[in-house]
């Protein structure tokens, strides 16, 4: 399996920008209109995490590992909040930046070339902090955790949505997935209120999608290959894993 670096997630989101994955993908997991999704958050998904976050117009959210910034822009679009996303995939940012401007919230969104575990922002300078399907990713497990703690300023909340092992023994398991543990990470990282929420109807969403995308005509169009692929590989795996949304706030009062 290659690599899963900067590399290659920038070649990854740059056989989007021509391809009809964007509206497929928004099809199949209910998502607002001009949402471009990499991720398998579901738009009713999104709708609560929203609900929970609670943004305002005073409010800067970061979006962590944010890709095109479709979740993040959207969060701006319904509450007047200003963004911050970060990702270290260069064609992601520019993207985000170029979709930004056309959807006209240049003035209320940045993206910025960063890792999601050191993002260069200063101590306790946002608000809100979202990261959509990715905190896994980063090895050993829990740096995007103490990035969001130390970003955000007393009071503000974190979101994450991602997966966890029902057993993270289990032979079959990918080796990224054996030690994720929100809840640890959440309280080493000085969180007040974290909570795991196990969110069965996301993962069988995601999954329903995955078993849609096996039924659709590519006709060569590489983005939708390699979603294709992605499919294949996911319905064969069946890792033993829970969907799972995790929060907590940041001591202190805003």
């Amino acid at each position: 399996m290659a690599e899963l670096d900067a590399d290659y997630f920038s070649n990854w989101y740059a056989k989007m920008e021509t391809s009809d994955k964007d509206a497929l993908w928004a099809r199949l997991l209910g998502l607002p209109d001009g949402l471009r999704s990499t991720s398998l958050l579901t738009g009713p998904g999104l709708d609560e995490v929203a609900a929970w976050l609670a943004l305002d117009s005073d409010d800067v959210l970061l979006d962590l590992a944010c890709g095109r910034g479709g979740y993040g822009m959207e969060l701006v679009r319904r509450s007047g909040c200003r963004l911050v996303g970060v990702d270290f995939a260069l064609s992601a940012v520019e993207q985000a930046r170029a979709h930004a401007e056309r959807l006209g919230l240049g003035d209320r969104v940045s993206f910025e070339l960063a890792d999601m575990t050191a993002t260069g922002l200063e101590d306790g300078s946002v608000t809100a902090v979202l990261c959509v399907d990715a905190a896994q990713f980063p090895q050993p497990f829990g740096g995007p955790v103490r990035e969001a703690a130390r970003v955000l300023a007393p009071g503000g909340r974190a979101a994450f949505t991602a997966w966890e092992p029902v057993d993270p023994d289990h032979p079959g398991l990918r080796e990224r997935l054996r030690t994720i543990d929100f809840g640890s990470a959440l309280r080493d990282a000085g969180f007040d209120e974290p909570e795991v929420r196990d969110r069965p109807d996301w993962l069988e969403a995601e999954m329903q999608a995955w078993r849609r995308v096996l039924e659709i005509e590519v006709d060569g169009d590489p983005a939708l290959l390699d979603l294709q692929e992605e499919a294949h590989e996911v319905l064969s795996r069946a890792d033993p894993v829970r969907r799972v949304w995790a929060t907590g706030r940041k001591p202190g009062r805003g």
